[in-house]
């Protein structure tokens, strides 16, 4: 049985003397709900790590009351952190468990011993993030993945030792593999049952005798037939249960698992169930703006399902293992996951602390940790995700060979990265008593062997930042698959030079001539952008927080890269949409909109994005030609501004007609506001989503519009955060008062714990909206 511990939570941020005691008075503490990253509800400031979003860390404290039957005695009990951010000490009734110092493993601790029967418990968690100079990205401080309880017979499965495996899929058949280990934690030997369910089906079973104290290896073969194959557009899952029996006393774990098969081929790419695809990848932090990293499952489901729209088709976690419900939607949702488990290895990077790339930088961070832990994180890492079907490769690292970060090689006397804007010449200088980066092979030799040692499906990877010397010292000799960050010039030699090497694009641009290295060559498996998503740190300086290098905002709204991206990937509907901005402006990021608001005879660019080949575009309903696309992959032309409307037409080959319009704004201003989860579940740990827009007299969103929007939550909800997107607005993610920015703010409120109707109420200069519901 697992039981999620959620409410009834106390936290504080200070250190405090003792906190693990019991007697303790908590009564003062803030009231979270797990899991929680303390950092968002807090004022951003200067004071703060740039690289980390200009967000606080600390140390903070919590207290975990639970309660237990009398049968618990009976038990065999852990507790299992999905991640805690970070160095964290953990307390069960006093009684000291452990500590864990990476914040991106999950990793498990039995309290059997210290567990009341019939009583409250108490677990406590020390969480120490003094250093917030500690990453390039935004971190987040606190117990941010799930907390769950898992209470078992003495004589029980291990479920983190579970393995499932397809070894061949032939003729509509599948084998598999199965391994369990049972563990008999009672004083006297026992005769234990053990069988597996493939969805209802008992597929292999095993009898046998466990002494007290020990465990039993278990292993099944089996076959399966007429299943549905798991692939990106049929992510068909079943459930896979094991059931255990001593002396009637049964113990159940379930997880879905797909059937399919990968393979990446060096000369043909990638491969899923024999068929050739191209990986359509994003990177994506673990962020959601306000929510920092503790990012409810429901609003991973809107973010990845209009990735999905654009066509994506693979996420790159980036540069850590993401929380488990990410994983699962990508599972249920058929996206592709590489795996990615370090930023650093024994060798610290650069952090930048004042403004990207402002030197001095800090060092801080994992590296400290590394020595000791990076054995016990690579475990966990590989062992929490093996099962998972979307989880296609494993990477080891990235940009670990950064140039001068700090490693270096002789045989070039300047090394400069793909991020150097702005680096002193010094520091691109070979410097001999910088740690040499053949260093990195036999750390590379060691990592790709842990993982191995867990799990041998899949291939180990890295994403390489310096090819230029790393495919010369011997590193790429280490890997399955040479991942490249950026640097696509590089795939037609290195594939003559390691032709056993698949290749991918472990990061890439966004430009059209970057895909078109995919496209344009067979042995390239893919590329992952950076990024999918805007995302919290790395941000060259205040009062911006963060980056807007993604698809879309950190509140989930479409940027006008996303349209353009959709035009490359997406094939299945037609589409076409236009964005703006003044002749010569820098046709990046936020300068590109969705608006025709301009001066008069001002010369504007206009973009269409659309994936098909016949794109007309009118303005004020008089045509001003058919436009080619681009050498970027844009139905580009310069069209001086008249007020009225500008509208893009395009065409298929059997007819069907496609539009956009954009209309210069209207004066007259409406809020409106959209409900994005009709179903609010009166639990206290459910978040809803509203979507708010200010239209113009036509009903047009009015994208330049910034207005101050306050929300009220009346009934059995309460409002919790909002969030706008806009990466320099500093006010509190906490603020019930929020502007609109390109017209649009997502309202994130709670549940209560009961159930009755709900009230959100939304107030404005520009009027007043309710949106009314039902906690269920």
């Amino acid at each position: 049985m697992q039981k999620l511990l959620q409410r009834n939570v106390k936290f504080i941020l200070k250190d405090v003397e003792d906190a693990w005691n019991t007697h303790l008075d908590d009564s003062e503490w803030e009231d979270v709900v797990l899991p929680h990253d303390w950092a968002v509800s807090r004022p951003f400031s200067k004071e703060n790590s740039s690289g980390t979003g200009y967000l606080p860390g600390g140390i903070g404290w919590y207290r975990i009351p639970f309660d237990m039957p009398e049968d618990a005695k009976d038990k065999d009990i852990t507790v299992c952190f999905g991640g805690v951010y970070k160095h964290a000490q953990i307390w069960c009734n006093q009684y000291y468990l452990g500590s864990w110092a990476n914040g991106y493993t999950s990793f498990d601790l039995n309290i059997a011993h210290a567990v009341w029967a019939g009583k409250r418990n108490l677990l406590t968690v020390r969480v120490s993030h003094e250093d917030i100079a500690d990453s390039r990205w935004y971190t987040g401080s606190g117990i941010e993945r799930e907390v769950k309880l898992l209470i078992q017979p003495k004589v029980h499965e291990i479920v983190k030792e579970r393995v499932f495996k397809v070894t061949s899929i032939r003729d509509n058949i599948a084998e598999i593999e199965t391994e369990h280990i049972v563990v008999n934690k009672r004083d006297t030997e026992c005769i234990c049952k053990l069988a597996d369910y493939l969805n209802g089906k008992e597929k292999a079973a095993w009898e046998g005798r466990i002494k007290a104290g020990e465990t039993a290896a278990i292993s099944f073969k089996f076959k399966t037939e007429d299943l549905e194959l798991w692939a990106p557009d049929t992510p068909r899952l079943y459930e896979w249960k094991t059931v255990t029996e001593c002396d009637g006393e049964k113990d159940e774990n379930a997880s879905n698992v797909g059937i399919l098969k990968t393979v990446f081929d060096a000369d043909k790419g990638f491969f899923c169930n024999d068929v050739s695809m191209k990986i359509k990848g994003i990177c994506l932090h673990d962020d959601a703006g306000s929510f920092g990293n503790a990012v409810p499952k429901n609003v991973w489901r809107r973010r990845l399902e209009k990735l999905k729209d654009m066509g994506a088709n693979a996420v790159r976690m980036s540069h850590n293992p993401h929380s488990e419900c990410l994983y699962e939607l990508c599972d249920e949702m058929g996206f592709f996951v590489i795996d990615e488990i370090f930023d650093e290895w024994e060798g610290p990077k650069n952090k930048w602390w004042q403004g990207h790339n402002v030197y001095p930088p800090k060092h801080q961070g994992y590296f400290l940790d590394y020595p000791v832990w990076h054995e016990k994180d690579v475990e966990a890492f590989v062992k929490a995700r093996r099962n998972h079907p979307s989880v296609i490769m494993w990477s080891i690292g990235n940009e670990i060979d950064y140039p001068n970060d700090p490693y270096c090689h002789k045989s070039f006397g300047e090394m400069t990265g793909n991020n150097d804007a702005g680096k002193p010449a010094q520091e691109r200088q070979y410097d001999e008593q910088k740690p040499d980066a053949k260093r990195l092979v036999a750390l590379a030799e060691e990592l790709t062997g842990l993982v191995k040692k867990y799990d041998t499906a899949r291939p180990v990877s890295l994403a390489s930042a310096f090819p230029e010397l790393s495919s010369n010292t011997g590193l790429f000799d280490r890997l399955d698959v040479i991942g490249y960050n950026y640097k696509e010039q590089f795939y037609e030699k290195d594939h003559k030079r390691f032709p056993d090497k698949p290749i991918f694009g472990s990061e890439n641009g966004h430009e059209y001539k970057q895909w078109k290295a995919v496209l344009d060559n067979d042995y390239i498996a893919g590329q992952c952008l950076w990024t999918g998503i805007d995302y919290l740190g790395e941000t060259r300086g205040w009062p911006e927080h963060g980056s807007r290098a993604g698809h879309l905002t950190t509140a989930g709204f479409k940027k006008p890269d996303f349209y353009l991206r959709k035009s490359f990937w997406n094939e299945k509907a037609g589409f076409v949409k236009i964005a703006t901005c003044k002749k010569d402006s820098p046709s990046w990021m936020e300068l590109r909109k969705f608006i025709w608001n301009y001066e008069q005879g001002d010369e504007i660019q206009v973009e269409a994005y659309s994936n098909l080949e016949d794109v007309e575009l009118f303005l004020n309903d008089k045509s001003l030609g058919k436009v080619e696309r681009d050498e970027m992959g844009k139905f580009s032309l310069i069209v001086p501004f008249e007020q009225g409307s500008l509208k893009a037409v395009a065409r298929d080959k059997e007819g069907s007609v496609y539009e956009d319009v954009l209309e210069t704004d209207n004066a007259g201003r409406l809020l409106c506001a959209r409900l994005v989860d009709g179903n609010i579940t009166a639990d206290g740990v459910s978040y809803g989503q509203i979507a708010v827009t200010v239209s113009d007299a036509k009903g047009n969103i009015a994208r330049e519009a910034a207005i101050p929007v306050t929300a009220e939550a009346k009934g059995e909800v309460c409002i919790v955060h909002m969030d706008n997107g806009d990466l320099s607005d500093t006010s509190d993610y906490v603020s019930t008062t929020r502007n609109t920015y390109h017209g649009q703010l997502m309202i994130y409120f709670r549940s209560t714990g009961k159930k009755g109707k709900a009230f959100v109420s939304l107030r404005s200069p520009v009027g007043d909206v309710e949106v009314a519901f039902e906690a269920q």
